[in-house]
């Protein structure tokens, strides 16, 4: 666990605790809830058809770091926050620097620590406090084109020097066709492939925080992917965009190691391809290894000014253990459950007809365990992020290297945090 006091000294929030309330028996309230998750209206439906005490009005904003984020810190500035509110865990820090979370520690949040993922669980926990409620995250395998792999004679990779040789074939084969892209502006993928390689960026020591981006791990994920790009093996266009799901759908790019939510933006967005594609293992740097990473990852936290914070612990607590809200959020293609042992038997555990009947989850179970479970995130990840995507933007541009990307990114992100007050050490 982090401690506290790296956020204590410089957190920008008043002086005093905003005003809570107790419910009285019989008593009928109403929480504002903020959140971008798909199919979370109709969990918000399902709980006020059976609370009608404990109703929740649910206002959908823009995805975090689209405006999301920005929208909530305006409330807590402004002392008009909603009761809830989705935080992606990497941002948690982010929150907890000017004192915008409840700690849910003192409402009890520790019975039921046992109900969910352990690792997940631990991304809200920061010294002797709980700051969220863990929702869902982002295992991640290797979705593939099945049917153009065995067209073209190629055995899906298993290690990353495969699937540069399969990268190279598949050039070959079509020159219209691309393994895969390499998208600058999506830094949190590539953070994610450096945590798979081994790497650990950051940690805490007393009140001291640790910034070690430019590990080997790091560049030689970096000197990886740059390789591909300048060898014409990949393509550099932004990933999750009309272009991109126009190369989906027309076959010119054939794989995608992405998360497990990614299963609905491929059946979304490249329906014409359905029973084309399968699901297998994200490569692995060294033969027989087991490693995976995980992409994305999402809490249910209370904003500080919250009024009824025991009535907001519940829904929070229900919205993300009961088995029918977990299968509607499910349906919406919300991420990857926190809740211990949701797999199976619910809306994940089925084969999938756009997958080639193929039971994917099984894949994203299993990679759900080989997750190293002590990464840590900053106070400044959304611009250490950033950092990250100026390089890779300017690289692809000619300017530089993407390993010169993450050296400069370590020496902008240590320098970031210096700027908040915070203590830092270097590697």
């Amino acid at each position: 666990m982090l401690g506290v006091v790296s956020f204590a000294a410089v957190a920008c929030g008043g002086d005093q605790e905003p005003e809570t309330q107790q419910r009285e028996p019989g008593q009928k309230i109403t929480l504002t809830f903020w959140s971008w998750v798909p199919g979370v209206d109709k969990a918000v439906d399902l709980w006020n058809s059976e609370n009608p005490e404990v109703q929740v009005k649910l206002e959908k904003i823009p995805a975090g770091n689209q405006g999301g984020y920005a929208k909530m810190h305006s409330a807590l500035k402004s002392g008009e926050a909603p009761d809830l509110a989705q935080v992606e865990y990497q941002v948690i820090p982010e929150f907890l620097l000017e004192d915008g979370l409840v700690d849910l520690a003192p409402l009890g949040v520790g019975d039921h620590e046992g109900d969910f993922v352990e690792w997940q669980w631990q991304q809200g926990a920061f010294g002797d406090g709980v700051y969220a409620v863990p929702q869902a995250s982002g295992p991640m395998a290797m979705f593939y084109r099945a049917d153009l792999f065995e067209k073209w004679g190629i055995a899906p990779p298993t290690t990353w020097a495969e699937y540069e040789q399969a990268a190279r074939r598949i050039r070959q084969a079509d020159p219209n066709a691309y393994i895969s892209t390499f998208p600058p502006g999506n830094s949190a993928w590539f953070t994610s492939l450096a945590a798979q390689a081994g790497a650990r960026w950051f940690d805490i020591s007393g009140d001291t925080w640790q910034v070690d981006m430019d590990t080997p791990e790091t560049i030689e994920v970096a000197e990886y992917w740059d390789r591909m790009r300048q060898d014409g093996l990949v393509k550099t266009d932004p990933d999750l965009q009309n272009g991109w799901y126009a190369d989906l759908q027309a076959g010119r790019i054939v794989t995608w190691v992405g998360a497990q939510w990614g299963d609905a933006i491929l059946m979304g967005n490249a329906p014409e391809t359905a029973g084309k594609w399968r699901v297998a293992p994200i490569p692995q740097w060294s033969e027989g290894e087991q490693r995976s990473a995980n992409w994305g990852g999402s809490s249910t936290a209370l904003l500080k000014g919250a009024s009824y914070p025991e009535e907001a612990l519940k829904f929070a607590l229900w919205l993300n253990t009961d088995p029918e809200s977990i299968d509607l959020l499910i349906a919406g293609g919300y991420g990857w459950p926190a809740a211990k042992g949701a797999f199976s038997g619910s809306a994940l555990d089925k084969p999938y007809e756009f997958f080639s009947g193929q039971k994917i989850n099984e894949v994203f179970a299993e990679a759900d365990q080989n997750i190293d479970k002590s990464w840590k995130w900053i106070p400044t990840t959304t611009a250490m992020y950033e950092n990250l995507n100026q390089g890779f933007r300017a690289a692809v541009a000619g300017q530089g290297s993407f390993a010169d990307s993450v050296r400069a990114a370590q020496t902008k992100t240590v320098a970031d945090l210096k700027a908040k007050g915070l203590r830092v050490s270097e590697g």
